[in-house]
């Protein structure tokens, strides 16, 4: 695409800069060492905090001796809720269910632990080395308690006011199943696990708090996607305005939704260093991540689908149950996301998906990218794969025969997303981006591959999967920007970035609406006295949300630079232009001026009495009416060595419609990256407890993490179905990618041992489930040799 031609607002040109792979703004900063993280943060009379954690996933505290530790050289305090009775205050969830029964998250536990890891006390001490040895030396008396485990353990209550530990469930009904299944003439089931991942960003979460001893205020600078409920958790637990606390996220290292909600810690740290009177800091160990840090997925479906011998699909059913840990801090929210996602991008007119949210002593359960996507993909899939065999009809045309049209769009599935609103496809054209996905495989060739390598000790599987997900979740984002009168444009946001390019691509839309170069627009996010609220950058919702507010915003200031140009150049607003940072009258370029020079103009300008005051700037607050709809497919070849039950992905291509995209070439690394994920679930992780909530994957060395000779060449095509819900067209892409990888991989390995009876019940598939699955079937690997 040309970007070297002349930019204007008013109608002169049209916009160049969204639509172009420009490069990253931000990585200059990054890649020269000067990214600025929480724990680069220094303060005068910087003291550190450690935690004492629990070793029993479910324990009563008997008593804490901090002798020892207070003895210790440079300890400066030892805290507990009897010391400090604000930490026994709840941790705000994300969403509390108004239905569900009434529980506490306290930042600090107090007569009773609820899983490994729980803080029960607080050190801190001049360093960081100083405090970790003092939290060791604190004695903590515990008598343990029962542990459930899983959903289902019997006679334990995590919390004891509760009957059991049902949190809730809800169901979504279309048609009439219970019919549609008995008059099926195929109908094949499934019981599927995804386990709990966890996101492990290269950054841990950090947290550093300073009281100011003059004003009182009080600034946290934390790592997290969330620094306005950050802001509202601190000041309710402190007593304060929210105006009393600013919270700001610098650059943060990777976040997937790990860190997109409120931890103990991040109330912690605020609350003791307000106690102490002094700076205090707390940076997550490795360790403490695998243990603390909220995961996801943790989903067992039992699912059903029924077809007609033409392959039709008549019905889809799953009783499926979600492990919150003990704290269901997300709600409902993630077990919604899986019901209205698992319909995926088929007419599928009888549905009932029935989902129990259930709790347990292990700790808590957040959002990690994907966000109950991935599980709906995964149980659609298998269903779908195992469908096509039993009817002897190729997966790929099944799947082709029961997509959604482009003529039936907008398509409404009879479900209503979280946010209250019916749902209804964004238009877009499923077949023909399927049919693009089967064009790049090279389908027909892999399958006569297939077909002559099916008696050998490496068979080869194709893996299909075609879903759809709900974008740019609502309620609003807003943008604040203003003209400095040096000819620097700055935009403010309320979100903060973790890597997804936001200081590039909203700079492209508001540099397009102001004719500016896009080196002269500096965007600021992530910092509560920026704009005065945000939502945050969680499920796949920045581009579509702020990005349209970033435009509304440069379109109010650029109407505000055309009155105050045209009283200062003498015509009408109308004719006057921006472009190349100056504004000049139509027909006449020599009659021109540097924005700046206008912004400098506009703060005593008479023009702006009625247009809102004096400056050039602006801040709107863009509100989708509802979430935008992706489409995306992935089709990978996998191949198996039957005599070391290994698995290798040798091909794997991906489409992915993000509508209307602002960098083609961010949007391809935000897929590549949320594909390497998930190829991370299908293939090697998972968190993993014993019976007694101990955590066994406790390291890098136990948590397996994919290499890069691990993931393939990611083959990636790029359709274009803009979406009707913004002005911009733009769908979210950010969570794209790791939805179907998990479907992929597990779809894969039925087809190629689709022969021997092998059906996949859970993820990942490691050469050791591999081999199980082998043996279930009867088939012991070293047969095939």
């Amino acid at each position: 695409m040309n970007t070297s031609g002349p930019r204007a607002s008013g109608g002169a040109a049209t916009p160049t800069l969204v639509g172009a792979s420009l490069k990253r703004k931000e990585d200059w900063r990054f890649l020269t060492g000067r990214g600025r993280y929480v724990d680069d943060l220094w303060l005068a009379g910087l003291a550190h905090l450690a935690l004492v954690r629990s070793p029993h996933a479910h324990a009563r505290v008997l008593g804490i001796d901090a002798r020892r530790a207070l003895r210790r050289q440079g300890v400066l305090a030892v805290l507990t809720v009897k010391d400090a009775p604000e930490l026994a205050a709840s941790v705000p969830p994300l969403i509390r269910e108004p239905s569900w029964p009434a529980w506490e998250h306290p930042p600090l536990a107090g007569d009773r632990v609820r899983h490994v890891g729980e803080a029960v006390a607080v050190v801190v001490a001049e360093d960081a080395y100083r405090a970790a040895d003092a939290a060791e030396a604190v004695v903590v008396e515990y008598e343990p308690l029962p542990v459930a485990a899983a959903p289902g353990d019997p006679g334990v209550r995590v919390h004891a006011a509760w009957r059991d530990n049902h949190a809730g469930s809800h169901e979504s009904v279309v048609g009439n199943v219970a019919r549609a299944l008995a008059e099926a003439d195929v109908v094949v089931a499934a019981r599927l696990t995804y386990p709990r991942v966890t996101g492990v960003p290269i950054e841990p979460r950090g947290v550093v708090a300073a009281p100011d001893p003059v004003s009182g205020r009080l600034t946290v600078w934390c790592s997290t996607q969330v620094p306005f409920n950050v802001r509202s958790a601190v000041a309710s637990l402190l007593g304060l305005p929210e105006t009393m606390v600013r919270v700001i996220a610098p650059d943060v290292g990777g976040g997937f939704g790990i860190k997109g909600h409120v931890y103990p810690e991040d109330l912690l740290v605020p609350a003791v260093a307000r106690r102490l009177g002094r700076p205090i800091k707390w940076i997550e160990t490795r360790r403490e991540h695998f243990l603390t840090a909220g995961g996801d997925r943790d989903q067992t479906h039992e699912a059903r689908l029924g077809v007609g011998a033409d392959g039709t699909i008549a019905a889809l059913e799953t009783t499926f149950t979600r492990d919150h840990g003990a704290y269901p801090t997300l709600g409902s929210a993630m077990t919604a996301n899986t019901v209205n996602h698992l319909v995926g991008p088929y007419r599928i007119p009888n549905y009932r998906a029935l989902a129990h949210d259930v709790v347990t002593n292990k700790s808590f359960a957040a959002a990690y990218r994907g966000a109950g996507r991935p599980e709906a993909a995964f149980v659609l899939d298998v269903l779908l794969t195992r469908a096509a065999h039993r009817l002897g009809v190729d997966p790929a045309e099944l799947r082709r025969r029961n997509l959604i049209r482009a003529e039936d769009m907008p398509y409404a599935t009879g479900l209503t997303y979280r946010d209250g609103v019916p749902i209804a496809y964004d238009p877009g054209d499923y077949v023909a981006a399927f049919d693009a996905l089967l064009a790049r495989l090279d389908y027909p060739a892999w399958r006569r591959e297939q077909a002559a390598r099916r008696e050998s000790a490496r068979p080869l599987g194709i893996g299909l999967c075609a879903y759809v997900e709900g974008t740019g979740i609502g309620p609003f984002e807003g943008a604040d920007i203003s003209v400095d009168p040096s000819g620097i444009v700055f935009v403010d946001v309320g979100v903060g970035a973790q890597g997804q390019a936001h200081e590039t691509t909203l700079a492209q839309v508001c540099a397009d609406q102001l004719g500016v170069a896009l080196e002269r627009v500096i965007v600021r996010g992530g910092d509560t006295d920026r704009v005065g609220f945000g939502m945050g950058t969680i499920a796949s919702r920045v581009a579509a949300v702020a990005g349209p507010a970033v435009a509304r915003s440069a379109r109010e200031v650029a109407r505000k630079a055309r009155l105050v140009a045209a009283e200062m150049l003498e015509c009408a607003a109308d004719d006057v232009l921006l472009a190349d940072g100056h504004v000049t009258v139509r027909g006449v370029p020599d009659r021109r001026l540097p924005l700046g020079e206008v912004a400098r103009a506009a703060v005593r300008s008479r023009a702006l009495a009625q247009a809102g005051g004096p400056g050039l700037g602006a801040c709107v607050f863009f509100y989708p009416g509802t979430v935008t709809w992706a489409f995306g497919a992935q089709a990978a070849v996998v191949e198996l060595d039957l005599e070391t039950c290994a698995l290798a992905v040798t091909k794997l291509v991906v489409v992915h419609d993000c509508g209307q995209p602002i960098n083609p070439m961010v949007v391809e690394g935000q897929v590549h990256g949320g594909t390497a994920q998930g190829l991370g679930s299908a293939l090697f992780e998972e968190v993993v407890h014993d019976s007694q909530g101990q955590l066994l994957t406790g390291s890098l060395m136990d948590y397996a993490l994919p290499r890069a000779d691990d993931v393939p060449p990611i083959d990636l095509v790029q359709v274009e179905f803009p979406s009707t819900v913004n002005e911009l067209g733009i769908k979210g892409v950010g969570e794209s990618g790791v939805i179907a990888p998990g479907a992929v991989v597990a779809t894969a390995v039925e087809d190629a041992l689709a022969d021997r009876g092998v059906e996949v019940d859970r993820l990942p598939l490691t050469p050791a489930r591999i081999f199980e699955l082998l043996r279930a079937a009867g088939v012991p690997s070293s047969k095939s040799r």
